[in-house]
């Protein structure tokens, strides 16, 4: 991730006229910032034990003695399927430390599409 400068924002008094400031995290407001936020997250996953898939970047799989978790993520929304439940709860709780997520609980819409 590369590093991102504004201008100083209006009503801010200062002597210096070249100054700018160096933004020490992604904001939600800028165009990298998904990317910013992505690029982070596929990072975390990975130093997690998942692979990105090469057919779609989205989606991360973690398969290891005989238990399969799968992660599909969409801008903020993410699906997360498993056949271990202690392997999902330990993912849940390392994401919610990790990236100030939640569980939603069970899915009932993804991307407008009901599920049942």
């Amino acid at each position: 991730m590369g590093e991102v400068y504004m201008d100083i924002p209006p009503g801010y008094n200062t002597t210096q006229t070249r100054i700018v400031c160096k933004l020490r995290k992604a904001m939600y407001v800028l165009k990298q910032s998904p990317c910013a936020w992505f690029g982070q997250f596929i990072m975390a996953m990975k130093n997690n034990g998942f692979i990105q898939s090469n057919s779609n970047h989205t989606l991360l799989l973690k398969y290891q003695k005989g238990k399969l978790i799968v992660l599909i993520s969409y801008v903020h929304d993410m699906i997360i399927t498993r056949n271990d439940k202690h392997e999902i709860s330990q993912l849940q709780d390392y994401l919610a430390i990790e990236f100030e997520m939640k569980n939603l609980g069970g899915l009932k819409c993804f991307l407008g599409n009901e599920v049942a």
